[in-house]
Order: structure tokens, then C-alpha cells, then sequence
């Protein structure tokens, strides 16, 4: 596979050309100044890898020959990650280091006690927690775009955990005051996994309570306090060697 890797969402045959324009083509000939004759990995985001080579280079796009096409296999099992607003100046930065570790779905949460609040700009801002989930895929190589959801309140999150718990999957709230450790947890015999991040004041009694009664484990993640922005980070690090998604 070649080192870099760009969106394309109709990536044609191999012996076909395909052009990459818009933001990737602007980011790849002009940003990456990738020229004629180098090799670059294409993915349409949703498991589809072709290997290409450049043909043609302008200054905000490229043609590619596609060369072979193969389709990633998704991790397994599949990750959701909950997370509770960030500061806003840490905010992408959460998404980022989840999308690097691995998430497949990251699902924004208004959590009691998150200090940002989106009631008056949800669209805005998840549209720019998907453009640093897409951004990050491509640093980190992956052939799949975590999914972004759109905002949940608490009522939504409750039947997550509930529809996740009764398919055969685990829920987690990691939380300090928990005994109970994340690493004994049989994850590896889970469908599915919910991760749920609390924010920076953290998890509110009433939401452990609610999440509990909905079939949701509470965890202790390690031995020191994580900041909600790297918590799920480490989680998910945790998670590929507990499973087999490593």
C-alpha cells in the first residue's frame, strides 16, 4: 500500500483514471505538492483501498491511473465512542486522537456538566467534528471515515446503551470513583462496544444511575485522571489489545 492516502467517493476500475479535485486535490498538489509518477492510495472512506499512480498534476488536482482495488475489512468489534462536549479549544482535538485510535462511530453528547454547549450551533459544529475525523483518517492511513453523529442528549444516549446492550454488546461510562476495572470487562466476547467519555466536571450522579439502570457498565480506565479529550484515546488503545482489533 502506498504511504498517502486520499478521499475519493467513486473510485473507478483498475486501468481507469480517476481525478481527485476539490479539498483532497487542492490538499494533495498543493499542500503535499505530490507530482507525476508517485504512488498514492486512494479510499472512499467506507473500506474501499485502490493503489493508484499520479498522471497528471495542476495545481488543485490530480489524475490518478488506478492500478488495484481491495476492500479493508472493518475492525472488529465495532467501537462507538460517546463523548461528552470538550472546552472547545480541545474540542477537535478529541475527535482527532479518537479517530487515530480507532473509533468507528463517535457520537457528540450535551452531558450535564459539559461547559460547551451546542443547542445554538449543533449543525456548525458537528460539521467540523466530521471535517477532523476525515483529516485524521488520512494522517493515520485508515480506510474507514468514523461516522459522526449528530448531538444527543442524555434521553437518546439512554436508549444507545439499552439497543447496544440487548444485541450482545457492552456499554462502559469510564468514571474515577469506580472499583470496578476496564480491563476486566469481556470484551472480546462483545458484538459491539459503547464507550461513554463524561466532560471535564464529569459524570453527574444521575447520569451513572441512568446509565447503570440502562445496562451500562462503570469503570475505572487506569490509575490516574484523564482529560476528556484523551480519555477515549486511551480507552480504544486499550481496546486493541483486549480484542482482536489489533
Amino acid at each position: 500500500m502506498a504511504a498517502t492516502v486520499f478521499y475519493l467517493s467513486d473510485i473507478p476500475q483498475p486501468g481507469a483514471v480517476a481525478v481527485l479535485d476539490g479539498p483532497e486535490g487542492r490538499h494533495a498538489a498543493t499542500v503535499r505538492r505530490i507530482r507525476v509518477g508517485e504512488p498514492i492510495t486512494l479510499s472512499d472512506g467506507s473500506g474501499l483501498l485502490a493503489a493508484s499512480e499520479v498522471v497528471a498534476a495542476q495545481k488543485d488536482r490530480l489524475e490518478l491511473k488506478v492500478l488495484d482495488r481491495m476492500l479493508a475489512a472493518p475492525a472488529t468489534p465495532r467501537v462507538t465512542v460517546v463523548q461528552a462536549l470538550p472546552k472547545s479549544d480541545r474540542s477537535e482535538l478529541a475527535v482527532e486522537l479518537m479517530t487515530e485510535a480507532g473509533a468507528d462511530v463517535i457520537i457528540p453528547w450535551q452531558a450535564a456538566r459539559c461547559i460547551g454547549n451546542w443547542e445554538a450551533k449543533a449543525g456548525k459544529a458537528v460539521e467540523k467534528w466530521r471535517a477532523a475525523a476525515r483529516t485524521a483518517a488520512r494522517q493515520s492511513r485508515r480506510a474507514y471515515i468514523p461516522e459522526v453523529a449528530e448531538l444527543h442528549r442524555t434521553r437518546e444516549l439512554l436508549d444507545k446503551i439499552r439497543a447496544v446492550v440487548a444485541a450482545g454488546g457492552i456499554a462502559v461510562a469510564l468514571h474515577e470513583s469506580s472499583t470496578a476495572r476496564f480491563v476486566e470487562l469481556p470484551f472480546a466476547e462483545a458484538t459491539e462496544i459503547l464507550l461513554v467519555v463524561g466532560p471535564e466536571g464529569g459524570l453527574d450522579d444521575s447520569e451513572l444511575t441512568a446509565f447503570t439502570g440502562a445496562g451500562a457498565d462503570v469503570t475505572l480506565l487506569g490509575p490516574t485522571v484523564l482529560r476528556t479529550s484523551t480519555a477515549a484515546a486511551v480507552a480504544l488503545g486499550a481496546l486493541g489489545a483486549l480484542t482482536s482489533r489489533w
